[in-house]
């Protein structure tokens, strides 16, 4: 059965939240902000904080760079992940993942859907791991964004989720890499 296991200790993890937007500030950054509260308010630490503009290169390198800091287990991109010319914030992601984490995409379509109805068709959040690192795009709303975190990632990113989680997991991630 699902659900937290109290026996279990807490486990906090460290999350850099990256805000892909061309007119988006620290000021206006309603999406980011609603991740950074609720990671903290869940006992996580917020790694790093980044606006980015939507082009693919500076998001790649920048998730690059993230999963090669050893101060970073989780990266959550918020926006880009629409239809438009300028949402290429999936694509920058999946030039980085070395796995994807399908089932990601069909859950977060799954809770869009009791939420937006329909219109969830257009979002395409994602998920993947690369260099031992969880990384997952959000479309730009603050309610994907809540919808996201409160539905999927705060139960996975929690070590007392049974019957599984992303945190047990996370000191395989990178098992391929150490084989010789």
């Amino acid at each position: 059965m699902s659900g937290i296991d109290e026996t279990r200790a807490f486990i906090p993890v460290r999350i850099a939240v990256l805000t892909v937007s061309d007119s988006r500030t620290p000021e206006s950054d309603k999406s980011g902000d609603t991740l950074a509260a609720r990671i903290e308010g869940a006992g996580h630490h917020l790694a790093a904080r980044l606006i980015l503009p939507d082009e693919r290169a500076a998001i790649a390198q920048q998730l690059r760079a993230w999963c090669a800091d050893p101060a970073i287990d989780v990266v959550i991109s918020t926006g880009g992940t629409g239809l438009t010319g300028r949402d290429v914030t999936v694509e920058a992601h999946r030039d980085v993942y070395e796995k994807e984490i399908e089932a990601f995409a069909t859950v977060f379509t799954h809770v869009s859907m009791a939420k937006i109805g329909t219109s969830a068709v257009q979002s395409r959040a994602t998920g993947g791991v690369a260099n031992g690192t969880y990384l997952f795009a959000l479309p730009g709303s603050p309610g994907a964004c809540r919808d996201a975190w409160d539905e999927i990632l705060r139960l996975q990113l929690d070590y007392r989720h049974m019957p599984c989680n992303f945190v047990e997991i996370m000191p395989r991630l990178d098992e391929h890499q150490r084989r010789k």
